[in-house]
């Protein structure tokens, strides 16, 4: 017996504000009957439920133990600066000389969503990466 995943739930303080950035971020739609206490966006690819933004009473206050990696179909660069307009913010591009999976060199940057939890845009097509590669 396996596990499968099925939606990824963020806690915030505004699910609506948090929400509306991922939707317009990842280009999934926004369910018309979410509200202040709750949010959910499915995911057009039927691979998992979708994202469930639920408000709760107490902040964030250290950095994710889990996070997502994202990976842009252009550029890193050109994925950075869209998400950035959107309402992330920019944390640090981390160079890698030998990735711990597959020993080859890498790189990506460190974002925040509007309420500040933690994800990574990777190298994209545009960068050199392609699919046939090795995880990073």
């Amino acid at each position: 017996m396996a596990l499968a995943p099925d939606t990824l739930s963020f806690d915030c303080a505004d699910p609506m504000l948090v929400a509306t950035f991922w939707a317009a971020a990842m280009d999934y739609r926004l369910d018309p009957d979410s509200d202040d206490e709750g949010a959910y966006l499915a995911d057009p690819s039927g691979a998992t439920q979708g994202l469930y933004f639920q408000r709760v009473p107490e902040p964030k206050v250290a950095k994710n133990r889990m996070h997502l990696d994202l990976r842009p179909s252009g550029t890193m660069a050109e994925e950075v600066e869209r998400l950035r307009v959107l309402g992330a913010s920019v944390g640090e591009l981390v160079e890698v000389p030998a990735s711990a999976l597959d020993g080859q060199p890498s790189f990506w940057t460190v974002m925040g969503d509007p309420e500040g939890n933690e994800f990574c845009v990777l190298r994209g097509p545009g960068d050199g990466w392609r699919a046939d590669e090795p995880l990073e």
